[in-house]
């Protein structure tokens, strides 16, 4: 009798509390582990006033969840998203544009993106071998906040993995300018029938069905396609709103250890700009303020992109320009060339008095940290450097690139938070500096302002 009275007893508070938590309206948490997504009506304070800038913010779920509820599902159609290249900026904006295009189109299954990695010898060589998701990415994270957001599409680890799939499978390739009459005269131009594309890939699927005598896709007889390369800066993604756009990038959170790296060496930076002093008056010696610059002058940046001489000139320049609050004397410069870092470096500290650190340099002080450091490959080190640049107080970085662009984006959502405006092309926001030209849409790269999830 005892022990039926103890059971009943906690059973009887656990029922009370679950159905004053249901009574919540509109709020839940979803946690798993590192893997946090959150859902929240528009009307929730709390969650629109997360911070979205940091390479470890939450997963704000709800715009995403929204836009599946809204999607006419195909059961049997599954997406591959592998024909990916590049460095981070271009990876992560090819994943996530193929899996808008992918839910668009109704797709009720997903194959787990490999990574397609840079040559190790050759950086300009952007096709060597695949590697698995958690290359970059935290899958656990990513598998269970789509999941959660979308639980129409399911995740499969591999092709293989499609149940009733008929192998050798050959996935179908697919380009969306092929569902689309664009019109202009540049084959650039950015999809702005993407409301559309999800019509039109069902009347493709019907039309090829009939005309190679194959019965409709289903969950008995599923049909891949895969986005081909081409469709990372392939939509406008202002499309689903604000809210959609600073928060879809989220999925894409950076594997724990390389996630871990960044933020220790956030921490060692900031440590080393204490010791720096200041050129402002109003700023104390002991400010741990810094400001973050990509140097983008390695041997695979293109040959009519700011040079070293125009980049290191204009950050420096700027960087003594900024006004009191913002004066630091202390700066933390991302690039895959040490040579170059260390000799902005020199013209920083005999020209600027400004202190100028590197990932490298600041971990060399910490040998297991250095150690994990050259673990990691030539792309995943710029990881890290994608993280330091997140938390900077200014950021200084330049237009071509997709790395410098993601990173200013990204740390624009913290200008107005979940609801944050598009960029304004050709002026800087009050955290962030693009250098480059603005004049031409096309040929001064300014459409990935358009195309680039933060």
């Amino acid at each position: 009798m005892v022990r039926y009275r103890t059971t009943i007893v906690p059973c009887f508070f656990v029922s009370l509390i679950t159905l004053w938590l249901c009574r919540l309206p509109h709020l839940s948490w979803y946690n798993k582990g590192a893997a946090a997504t959150r859902f929240a009506s528009p009307s929730s304070t709390e969650i629109s006033s997360i911070d979205l800038s940091h390479a470890d913010s939450p997963f704000v779920g709800w715009p995403l969840a929204r836009v599946c509820k809204e999607t006419t599902w195909t059961p049997g159609v599954v997406f591959n998203c592998d024909d990916n290249s590049g460095g981070i900026g271009n990876i992560r904006n090819y994943i996530l544009t193929c899996l808008r295009y992918g839910i668009e189109a109704g797709a009720t299954g997903l194959v787990l993106p490999r990574i397609r990695a840079r040559s190790a010898t050759d950086l300009s060589n952007l096709f060597a071998e695949h590697q698995p998701f958690d290359f970059y990415f935290d899958k656990e994270h990513f598998i269970y906040g789509l999941q959660t957001a979308c639980p129409q599409m399911t995740v499969y680890e591999s092709i293989d993995a499609i149940p009733n799939i008929k192998k050798p499978v050959k996935p179908e390739a697919i380009r969306p300018i092929d569902f689309s009459k664009r019109g202009g005269c540049d084959n650039r131009e950015l999809n702005k029938h993407s409301d559309r594309f999800g019509i039109k890939f069902r009347e493709h699927i019907k039309k090829t069905s009939e005309e190679q005598k194959i019965p409709q896709p289903s969950l008995e007889q599923p049909r891949v396609f895969a986005m081909q390369w081409g469709v990372m800066f392939d939509l406008h993604v202002y499309r689903d709103g604000p809210e959609f756009v600073s928060t879809f990038g989220g999925l894409l959170r950076f594997r724990k250890d390389i996630l871990e790296l960044g933020l220790k060496t956030v921490k060692y930076m900031r440590q080393y700009a204490s010791t720096q002093g200041t050129t402002a008056p109003s700023k104390p010696i002991g400010s741990t303020n810094f400001t973050g610059m990509h140097l983008r002058t390695e041997a695979d940046a293109m040959k009519n992109w700011p040079s070293f001489e125009q980049q290191s000139k204009t950050y420096l320049d700027k960087m003594r320009a900024l006004k009191p609050s913002f004066s630091f004397s202390a700066a933390y410069v991302a690039t895959g060339n040490e040579t170059e870092a260390q000799k902005l470096a020199s013209i920083a500290r005999s020209q600027y008095v400004i202190g100028v650190m590197t990932k490298r340099t600041l971990l060399e002080a910490y040998p297991v940290d250095l150690k994990a450091l050259d673990k990691l490959s030539w792309d995943q080190q710029a990881l890290v450097d994608f993280i330091v640049l997140l938390e900077a107080e200014y950021f200084l970085g330049v237009t071509p690139s997709s790395f410098s662009m993601n990173v200013a984006l990204k740390r624009h959502t913290k200008m107005e938070g979940l609801y944050t405006r598009p960029w304004k092309i050709g002026r800087e926001d009050e955290r962030s500096m693009l250098f480059g030209t603005y004049e031409k849409y096309w040929d001064d790269w300014l459409f990935m302002f358009d195309s680039i999830w933060p």
